[in-house]
């Protein structure tokens, strides 16, 4: 019957609630820098992991951009090299052929970048026709606008001339 009686007050209760709350405040304060040194190493790892990754990224584009160069390099020195000692010999009957394959082998190069051009164009086709259109359309109401301008100074040329007679 005594345990039945015994009850805590309410006084007590709010105690222990606070204390419990203090407890729980003293544990957060406690893993708080724990979990802020934590999230900053987390941080830096993070950091030098990007970092390194960006670093093999560039190293790989350091290397195909050298490679271009070498492979550059190598065409302009083939291309500079004189070719005619190593050449074989052509029978005088095909010089006139030779001649005529050459005139037309420098035409083609001559007309060669204009084609290309040409093509490189082609994606942009599109494009530009929206332009044109977009143009045109602009055209066309400054073409309405004018032709109202044209009627209004008709109009008020008119109307001067009447002024000026009457």
């Amino acid at each position: 019957t005594l345990d039945l009686t015994c009850r805590r007050t309410p006084c007590f209760a709010k105690f222990s609630e606070m204390e419990e709350m203090v407890n729980m405040e003293a544990e957060i304060n406690e893993v708080q820098p724990l979990l802020l040194s934590v999230t900053f190493l987390l941080f830096y790892l993070l950091q030098f992991y990007f970092i390194g990754k960006k670093c093999e990224i560039l190293q790989d584009m350091n290397r195909h951009l050298e490679a271009i160069l070498k492979e550059k390099r190598a065409l302009r020195k083939r291309l500079i090299k004189h070719r005619c000692q190593e050449s074989l010999p052509i029978e005088a009957t095909f010089h006139k052929c030779i001649v005529e394959l050459l005139t037309e082998a420098v035409t083609f190069i001559e007309k060669l970048e204009s084609h290309l051009q040409s093509v490189r164009t082609i994606p942009q086709i599109p494009h530009m026709m929206k332009n044109m259109e977009t143009t045109l359309s602009k055209t066309e109401v400054l073409v309405i606008e004018l032709e109202e301008l044209t009627e209004q100074i008709l109009k008020w040329e008119k109307l001067q001339k009447e002024v000026y007679s009457n």
